[in-house]
């Protein structure tokens, strides 16, 4: 008979690339009440951060979600640096990976929020994040010591070529999404684990961040919530962008306001041939299985 204590995940390889260092979270050192936002990329991490950020520490339109919820297993700056600034928090952390379950150190006792998305809004994002990415970008991911594997490149300038790039070979130029998701779809029944979809966030914001808040024991005052539910709007974060995006953009042109683009998805639906998506939605089925695959895709 299979348990929850069975299925608790082992980390069992590390990832390096032009981004990754997964070795990172060999020597973090974990406290009881720690929350962990994973995605894939490009698929609300950044919003549930703020999210979380507020729930725990607000509200506070001034909080600097970037700056106290760093991407662990990012290699820059390497971790000498990183985790004792990390150790250094006071009140209760939330901090970021992008790393499958098998490559992530866990901890029984942190609480763990995955956020999924349609792998074709995925790349639309990451067209706008890789596109708008400036010389500092490339200079600190392919030029800081350390690096396994080559380097990052400019992408093409047309999308649908960057997202038949990144389907033919599984999540080029950075890594893969299918493992990704099917990595944590499988612990999904883990008490300290719980998955939503961007699409929650987009139909039922206020909804889905009581769901969130009820997950991580959040005390949030009644009285709060609408102030709280206005710092975690779209809408609110674009215009203030330079508080929630890594290193208030600097990595990008146009700074801030590029790294929070739209979020919005089916921007694919015009450039996609039929062929396109019947090709990734077969994919998705025999990568995933069909409820999990229906679950990525939702609208």
């Amino acid at each position: 008979m299979t348990t929850l204590a069975s299925c608790f995940p082992v980390k069992t390889r590390d990832l390096h690339s032009h981004h990754f260092d997964s070795t990172i979270w060999d020597d973090f050192k974990f406290r009881p009440d720690d929350v962990i936002i994973a995605t894939y990329a490009k698929s609300g991490t950044t919003w549930t951060q703020q999210i979380v950020g507020q729930l725990l520490h607000g509200p506070d339109p001034r909080l600097r979600t970037a700056d106290l919820s760093p991407w662990v297993d990012l290699r820059v700056p390497p971790k000498h640096i990183k985790l004792p600034e990390i150790e250094a928090q006071q009140g209760r952390r939330f901090l970021k990976t992008h790393l499958p379950v098998d490559a992530l150190r866990f901890s029984r006792e942190a609480r763990y929020i995955y956020i999924g998305r349609d792998g074709r809004d995925v790349v639309w994002s990451l067209h706008n994040h890789h596109a708008n990415a400036n010389a500092l970008f490339y200079e600190a991911l392919n030029d800081t010591p350390g690096r396994v594997g080559p380097p990052i490149e400019p992408p093409p300038a047309d999308v649908r070529r960057y997202f038949l790039d990144w389907f033919e070979r599984d999540g080029f130029p950075f890594w893969s999404f299918w493992e990704n998701i099917r990595s944590w779809w499988a612990i999904r029944e883990l008490p300290h684990v719980k998955l939503i979809h961007f699409a929650d966030l987009k139909r039922d914001l206020a909804g889905t961040m009581r769901e969130i808040a009820h997950f991580l024991d959040a005390d949030v005052d009644p009285a709060d919530w609408p102030e709280i539910e206005k710092l975690c709007s779209f809408e609110w974060m674009k215009a203030n962008a330079e508080t929630a995006a890594p290193l208030g953009g600097a990595f990008w042109e146009g700074g801030a306001a590029t790294f929070i683009n739209k979020g919005t998805n089916g921007r694919w639906q015009s450039v996609l041939t039929d062929q396109d998506c019947a090709a990734f939605e077969a994919r998705a089925i025999a990568e995933l299985g069909e409820e999990c695959a229906a679950w990525m895709m939702r609208r």
